[in-house]
């Protein structure tokens, strides 16, 4: 799976992509971020206020409850404002 971090998500956590292969236990968004928060202190940072972050799974906007899968790109972004 390619994870992809936008905005402040990439800054907290000091990279802009990275792949990883799920785990068992990973069939959501939010049991990937429970996860990837597990790893160390940027990424519990970044993900400490999940109400505020914004994801896609393979480019579609989704909410955190959507099931994934190992072939899925999937990207984190903070909120987006229109202008």
């Amino acid at each position: 799976m390619q994870i992809k971090y936008f905005s402040w998500v990439k800054e907290q956590i000091g990279v802009d992509a990275e792949n990883i292969t799920l785990k068992d236990n990973i069939e959501t968004i939010i049991d990937l971020i429970n996860h990837l928060k597990s790893k160390n202190e940027k990424y519990n940072r970044a993900f400490k206020d999940i109400s505020i972050i914004r994801c896609a799974v393979n480019m579609e906007v989704t909410n955190l409850d959507e099931k994934i899968n190992d072939n899925d790109e999937i990207a984190f972004f903070p909120p987006m404002t229109g202008g």
